[in-house]
């Protein structure tokens, strides 16, 4: 930039730094992340320090904030509510400790103790205590005039109308920071999506429009919290010498403070801290953008004073920004393991959360409607810890001209099946199963598992081999897998193969209710695919099954009916069961008993114990199949206990309720009796 066009610039970065202003504190509908709105005001600041004449006393770096929403009464502060400076690496951070030290005539074997805590990510406020009552709430608003909120803080339970205790001063001024909880957001936008209301794009944006809802009843229904950070003014009393132990003053009184509140001796130790929070930042039940440095004694801070609009002796530390702006390149289409359909942004790569991400994710295509987005838009991208970046809106101002809708494909992108919506869902999938790579190491993985077929010693890594080899692609190659190719693999001796394929030889002889399981339908889990089996008798009856039908099944509601029947009308999905009949893979088929025939209907049974003959859930499907319910508990409703070796509270409950005990061998006896083999 030429000296020529320093003024033009400096002007046109004010106006856009006051309108980002007035979005973010009076309409609370920001459109850029704050780490793009911290980088504006650090290049302005830099410009005016380069050009100290320029600066006028309009220019945002004169001011706090913006000015308050005219839908409240105003009230200035005594105190004015100052913003802090930033330091944004470790770095920065220890430069700021070394202008502390020379200012105050320290050497480095003389640090400065600090009060270090978490900057929570919400809206300030200012509270009033007359006589230990709470008289009055204010937003920050500019720094010297904020929003009268007093109606609304009083909804939120984590600040008392009435001070604990004793001792406090007749006039206090605390301050601190509302937010809210992840969890409590999370639900909040549930249920306002549900109901059809908006939603909001972040717990902080949240705060900020519940604490300043012209109707307090709106802002009690919300999950809101506060966390002193500091005080204001105080008149006709005493208060430590310190901030950490002012801090733990005020929660005795009453007022919550933040758990991590910690002192360092000197720079090294503020140091680790931010490793500290770095780490346990994704597991806090609330977003924190930060940490917040101040010098803790208040001898110290007088004597460091004021610039002016931030305190010396206080810095905010910026964790990497979890949002960044950049523009939607392309959108691709991925299929999981699962077939669902998965949008994907293909970004122009940004740095944010501390790695450079080029992809992220739209979720599904009533996503893409939400945000209205475009291929070519510039957008907001969140990534926080591990999780994976999303898209969370779009920045409509800046929309180009030949931004072009966003085209959801007619078949799957790596299979070329067709892509199926149940009506109820909102996720996409390929109708591929088996055929579609895709899906397909997933689908074996489920195929051989304990609860399917049971093919042990063919577990997921092995699966995962010869899919890559290409020897086994679906089900039924299973069955034909040969001595002399498994013993080419690694680690498969002589032993393990015969092993291995003498448990594929017995397992071609299972249950229709296996079976069915086996196959992996979508919703369709073990108690389903039992009551389907009970429900049918034959396996041809289940396919010709129309939802109506189905629905009549126990367990079965619209849209497992829909799934089954969807499955079963791909051609693919029946030539898998017509190779792996061919194959061998066999089950018994009789007519359909009903349940109240069965000899267990209406049964309770509890298994306790270590089962020797059979497992636990093996033991569970055969009294299922007889009509018993299995529980976990014993209680009054309790019919009968099965007890192995080493039973322990639940047999001793069973005998002080006088209900009815057997032994694994009276069970297994039991068994053979209905001609169960074990």
């Amino acid at each position: 930039m030429s000296v020529d066009n320093i003024p033009e610039e400096i002007q046109q970065l004010c106006e856009e730094i006051d309108l980002h202003n007035y979005r973010y504190h009076v309409l609370d509908e920001p459109t850029v992340p704050d780490a793009h709105y911290d980088k504006l005001f650090k290049q302005l600041k830099v410009w005016e320090s380069q050009n100290p004449a320029l600066v006028s006393a309009q220019s945002p770096t004169q001011r706090v904030g913006a000015r308050p929403n005219s839908g409240f009464g105003q009230i200035t502060h005594e105190m004015p509510m100052l913003s802090l400076d930033n330091a944004f690496n470790p770095a920065e951070l220890s430069d700021f400790d070394v202008r502390l030290r020379d200012r105050l005539g320290r050497s480095a074997d003389k640090p400065i103790e600090y009060a270090c805590e978490p900057k929570l990510d919400g809206i300030a406020v200012s509270l009033l205590y007359e006589d230990g009552l709470l008289i009055r709430g204010a937003t920050r608003g500019d720094g010297a005039v904020g929003e009268d909120i007093t109606h609304n803080v009083r909804t939120i339970p984590s600040i008392p109308l009435k001070l604990r205790g004793t001792g406090y001063p007749q006039k206090l001024e605390v301050r601190g920071e509302i937010y809210m909880l992840k969890a409590g957001f999370k639900a909040m936008n549930e249920k306002a999506a549900k109901s059809g209301d908006k939603t909001f794009v972040n717990p902080r944006n949240a705060a900020a429009g519940s604490i300043r809802q012209l109707d307090p009843r709106i802002t009690a229904t919300r999950p809101l919290e506060m966390c002193c950070y500091s005080i204001g003014v105080v008149s006709d009393g005493e208060m430590p010498a310190d901030h950490y132990a002012t801090l733990q003053l005020l929660n005795q009184w009453g007022l919550k403070i933040n758990p991590y509140l910690q002192k360092s001796n000197g720079i090294t130790d503020a140091l680790g801290y931010i490793e500290k929070m770095q780490q346990l930042r994704t597991e806090l039940p609330y977003e924190i953008d930060g940490l917040v440095f101040k010098v803790n004694n208040y001898n110290l801070q007088q004597r460091l004073g004021f610039i002016s609009r931030a305190p010396r002796w206080a810095i905010a530390y910026k964790f990497p920004a979890q949002e960044e702006i950049t523009q939607i390149e392309q959108v691709e289409f991925q299929v999981g393991r699962t077939g669902a359909i998965t949008p994907v942004a293909r970004l122009t790569p940004v740095f944010v959360g501390g790695v450079t991400v080029s992809n992220a994710t739209l979720h599904n295509m009533d996503e893409i409607a939400r945000l209205e987005l475009k291929v070519g838009d510039w957008v907001v991208v969140h990534r926080a810890g591990d999780v994976i970046p999303k898209v969370v809106r779009v920045i409509r101002d800046k929309r180009p001209g030949d931004a072009t809708e966003v085209e959801f494909p007619d078949a799957c992108p790596v299979c070329q099946s067709a892509i199926v919506r149940i009506e109820g869902e909102v996720i996409s999938r390929c109708s591929g199963g088996l055929t579609c790579a895709a899906q397909r190491k997933e689908a074996l993985v489920h195929y051989v598992s304990k609860k399917a077929l049971d093919i042990d010693g063919l577990g997921e890594k092995l699966i995962d081999t010869l899919v890559s080899k290409e020897m086994v692609a679906k089900f039924d190659d299973i069955y034909y897998l040969s001595k002399v190719n498994l013993m080419r693999l690694e680690r498969m001796g002589d032993k393990s193969v015969d092993k291995l394929l003498a448990t594929i030889e017995r397992t071609k002889h299972t249950s229709l209710d296996k079976f069915i399981y086996a196959l992996g339908i979508r919703e369709v889990g073990e108690a389903t695919a039992r009551n389907l089996a009970r429900e049918f008798g034959y396996l041809a009856r289940i396919l010709a099954a129309d939802v109506e039908r189905l629905e009549q099944v126990a367990d079965v509601g619209p849209i497992v009916a829909k799934h089954i029947v969807s499955f079963f009308a791909q051609p693919h999905n029946l030539e898998v069961i017509d190779n792996l009949r061919s194959a061998g893979v066999t089950w018994p088929e009789a007519e359909p008993v009903a349940e109240d025939e069965l000899l267990l209907a209406g049964k309770v049974y509890v298994l306790t114990g270590t089962l020797e003959q059979m497992g636990r859930s093996e033991a569970k499907a055969y009294l299922q199949e007889l009509g018993a319910k299995v529980s976990g508990s014993v209680s009054k409703k309790t019919d009968c206990l099965v007890a192995g070796t080493a039973a322990g509270s639940k047999l001793k409950k069973a005998q002080d309720l006088e209900i009815e005990i057997l032994t694994e061998q009276q069970f297994v006896d039991f068994l053979k009796t209905q001609g169960v083999e074990v």
